[in-house]
C-alpha cells in the first residue's frame, strides 16, 4: 500500500469554502481516477501557533506504485491547477508518499 499524503496550510477567510470544495468537489474527482481505494481528510491539531491559516492533511491509498505514478503523470497536473486557480496566494501545500511496511 502507498500513501500520497498531501499537507495544506489554508488561510482562515477562505477556509471555510476550500473544506466545502475539497468534502463536495476535489477529493470526489480524485477518487474518481481510479488510482485510489480509500482516502483519510485529517486536520492538524498540533499546528504551529505562529503559522496563519489551519493545517489539513489529505491522504489518499493506492494498492500499489503503478497505481501512484498513474495518478501523478495522467491526473494530478490537471487537479492541482484546479485548487492553483481557485485558491490562488491563498495555501501551502507539500506532498510526500509513503509506504505501508
Amino acid at each position: 500500500m502507498i500513501v500520497y499524503n498531501v499537507t495544506v496550510n489554508i488561510e482562515t477567510e477562505v477556509e471555510s469554502d476550500w473544506l466545502s470544495w475539497m468534502k463536495q468537489t476535489h477529493i470526489p474527482e480524485v477518487l474518481q481516477t481510479g488510482c485510489f481505494t480509500e482516502h483519510r481528510f485529517l486536520k492538524l491539531l498540533n499546528d504551529d501557533p505562529e503559522a496563519t491559516g489551519t493545517t489539513y492533511a489529505v491522504q489518499y491509498f493506492a494498492p500499489g506504485i503503478t497505481s501512484l505514478n498513474n495518478y501523478l503523470d495522467n491526473f494530478a497536473p490537471g487537479l492541482q491547477k484546479k485548487v492553483i486557480d481557485r485558491y490562488s496566494n491563498k495555501f501551502v501545500a507539500f506532498r510526500t508518499f509513503l509506504e505501508e511496511v
